[in-house]
Formats: structure tokens, sequence, C-alpha cells
């Protein structure tokens, strides 16, 4: 077995695994800096999934199809931010209500356009690209760099922490929090749809339910990366591994359901070690309220 775990296949499957990890909890730290609990991942990635199958089924082209998912995602984004934001609802809630309706939504256009209520038509895979390497792994490396250097080097990275730590400081200071606010949810948005654009690809079309609860572990790896591109990028490096460690199991005789615990319970296990040391920015969570 430890040969196994030392195999570049098996180092490559785990990196293939984590892409629809790491690009949600990348974009979840861009949200949550700036204040928004971004649990709309999971159907984030779900109509991120479904277009990028959609654009390119329909223009045969899988850079469109990669437009198309971004595209999805930012729009589920803007949705949450204008209710979270702007309305001032409650955080959570309109998070799992976006997730509830990205599921029925996919299915219902799945079932319109397809002709079937469970998964797309066939579409071409990574390979479609034309490049040497996998595009996803590079686009990942380079994000973590750069989201690192965006958040705590640059001055919008400021303003980003300012309006999730103290955002009636930031407001007097002149800068516009709920604008700051609206930036982090869409970014959250693009990466995440392009974590969806990703499982089609590998998927080679969009299946009901093609997240698979990816959104809300991908939140738990940015909690136990401390709200950190680093942290979260260890922790969902972590996920990548538990998951395809137990696939390395499918054919030991142990039963499937165990098996596929695996990862969601390495979740849980890791969380209640972690949740305690982990502290979150002062206001996320805290719709602001602009005094006159």
């Amino acid at each position: 077995m430890l040969d196994e775990l030392l195999d570049i296949t098996f180092f490559m499957q785990t990196l293939r695994i984590t892409i629809p990890y790491l690009l949600p909890s990348l974009g979840a730290v861009y949200s949550e800096k700036g204040g928004v609990i971004n649990i709309a991942l999971e159907g984030i990635l779900l109509a991120g999934a479904f277009c990028t199958a959609l654009g390119t089924y329909y223009t045969g082209s899988v850079y469109i199809g990669v437009i198309f998912g971004i595209s999805a995602g930012l729009l589920v984004s803007l949705i949450h931010s204008y209710v979270t934001v702007t309305c001032k609802a409650n955080q959570i809630v309109s998070g799992i209500a976006l997730n509830i309706l990205a599921l029925g939504v996919t299915k219902f256009f799945c079932r319109i356009i397809f002709n079937s209520s469970s998964n797309s038509a066939r579409i071409p895979g990574i390979e479609a690209f034309g490049l040497p390497f996998n595009p996803f792994i590079a686009i990942c490396g380079l994000l973590i760099a750069v989201s690192y250097v965006i958040i705590y080097r640059t001055r919008f990275g400021l303003r980003l922490r300012a309006a999730g730590e103290n955002p009636e400081a930031a407001d007097s200071l002149g800068i516009s929090v709920n604008k700051i606010r609206y930036i982090g949810v869409l970014i959250s948005g693009a990466f995440a749809g392009l974590g969806g654009a990703w499982l089609a690809f590998d998927q080679h079309s969009f299946t009901d339910g093609i997240s698979a609860g990816r959104g809300y572990i991908a939140l738990a790896a940015m909690i136990i990366g401390k709200w950190n591109p680093l942290g979260a990028a260890a922790a969902c490096l972590f996920f990548g591994f538990a998951e395809s460690f137990s696939l390395q199991f499918q054919d030991s005789g142990i039963p499937t359901q165990f098996i596929q615990m695996l990862p969601y319970v390495l979740t849980i296990i890791v969380l209640a070690g972690f949740i305690g040391k982990a502290n979150s920015p002062a206001a996320d969570g805290i719709p602001f309220e602009k005094k006159d």
C-alpha cells in the first residue's frame, strides 16, 4: 500500500480530486474575509457544472464552456450578495436556499434540454484544451499564490479584511463596505463556478448532484485553514488525499458505503479538533448597517 501512495499516479489523482475542493475554498476566503458567509458554494458548483456542460455542448468549445461556468457562479453569487449585503438577510438562510434552488433548477433544465433529469449529453474533457498538462492544476497553483498576495499585500486586500473585521472603522475612512463585500462574494462565485466547470469536464457531463457535498467541505477546509489561502489549500489537499486514499480500498471487500464516508468523517474529526482554535473575522456573518 505504501508503494501505491508514493506512486505518481496516486499523486496526480490526489491533485485532480483536490481541484473542486480548492477552487470554492479559495473563493470562500475572499467572501468571508469581507464579512459574508457564502454557504451557497454547493449550489454554485452545481450551477457552474451545468452551465459548463450546456455551453460546451452547444458551442463545441471547452473555453466557452468555462466562461459559461464562471458566469453561472457570478450570477448565483450576485443573488447571494444582493440578498445578504443589500437586503441584510440572514446569510446562512440565503445560502441554503440557493443550494436548494440550484439543485432543483439544474435538474429541471437538464430534463428540458437533455431529456434526462439525471445527466446531460456527453461533452469533451480536459484533453480538448489541447495542452500537454492539466490547465486546472496550473490555474489552482497560480490562484493560491495570487490570492495570498492580493489579500495580504494589496490595498484591496487590506480593505477587504477591514470590511470583515471592523466595518464601522472602514466606513469612517471612506471605504464602501457594501461594495467591498459584493466584490468578495463575486470572486468566490467565480472561483466556485470554475470548480463546477472542472467537475463537468472531469466527468464528461453534468450529472444530478455532481457537487456531492464538495461545497460544504470546501467551506470546512477554509475554516480549518484559518481563513488563509495557504491554509485552505493545505486543508483541501488533505481532503483530496483522504478521498484518493479511500479509492484504494474499493476492491478490498470493505462495504462501499464505509469507504465513501471516509472524507466526510475526516471533515468532522478535523473540524472538531481545529474549530475551537480558529478565529473568524470579527464581523463575519454580520450585516453592515451604515450609520448616518
